[in-house]
């Protein structure tokens, strides 16, 4: 279980360190063609949005790592569950039921994650 963890854990981390770095630093129109829903919602709930996906990301790494409070990993991935849950909804309310195939799979992991953790840490 332990090493289930680590790589499930370390690809979705990897891809809210990438995805959460580029709604921090991008500006709305480099964000636009990847991400065309920021054009409806306000920069700074984007930004905090990334904000949050890149602590999220450290949150699935270093407490467990570390040995100090690991529960922040299964909070950190409930967190992103609740992240693609929204991210869905957001999608189908734009009429982009064809864009959630990302979201899902990035569902499926976070919980996949939850679970890992609450087995093993």
């Amino acid at each position: 279980m332990e090493i289930s963890y680590w790589i499930v854990a370390a690809l979705l981390a990897l891809v809210y360190l990438y995805a959460g770095g580029q709604k921090i630093i991008q500006s709305k129109e480099q964000l636009q063609p990847m991400m065309g829903w920021v054009d409806t919602i306000p920069m700074p709930y984007v930004r905090a949005i990334g904000v949050l996906e890149v602590l999220g990301a450290v949150g699935l790494i270093l407490p467990p790592l570390t040995g100090i409070a690991p529960w922040l990993a299964i909070a950190a991935a409930i967190g992103f569950v609740l992240i693609q849950i929204g991210g869905i909804v957001l999608h189908l309310s734009r009429g982009e039921a064809r864009l959630i195939g990302i979201n899902v799979v990035l569902l499926a992991a976070a919980v996949a994650v939850v679970w890992l953790g609450t087995v093993w840490l």
